[in-house]
């Protein structure tokens, strides 16, 4: 599975796109991932939001944020780089060098 971490008020939080993100944009949205917009702002900002929940939960990590908390220390430049590292598969241990990667 792909991991990655996004930077929020500097702190890294894992970013994963788990079967609880599906759920949870589900519940905030009433549709389902595959309906997802890709011009759509809301709709990213919002699967992004639920893949921070549900990785940091699966990890321990506690993430306490609302959405709309979330939204408002987000910068388009942190979803171009999130949307950058899904379509390139940055994964937390890079083939060439080993490091993982941080948004």
């Amino acid at each position: 599975m792909k991991r990655i971490e996004i930077n929020v008020n500097g702190t890294a939080y894992p970013c994963s796109p788990t079967m609880g993100a599906m759920l949870r944009f589900k519940q905030e949205t009433g549709r389902e991932i595959t309906e997802i917009e890709a011009n759509s702002f809301t709709d990213l900002c919002t699967y992004l939001w639920c893949c921070v929940a549900s990785a940091a939960k699966r990890e321990g990590k506690t993430f306490d944020m609302s959405l709309m908390d979330f939204a408002d220390n987000l910068t388009p430049d942190d979803m171009a780089a999130w949307n950058e590292a899904v379509a390139t598969g940055v994964t937390e241990n890079d083939e060439a060098g080993g490091e993982k990667k941080s948004l």
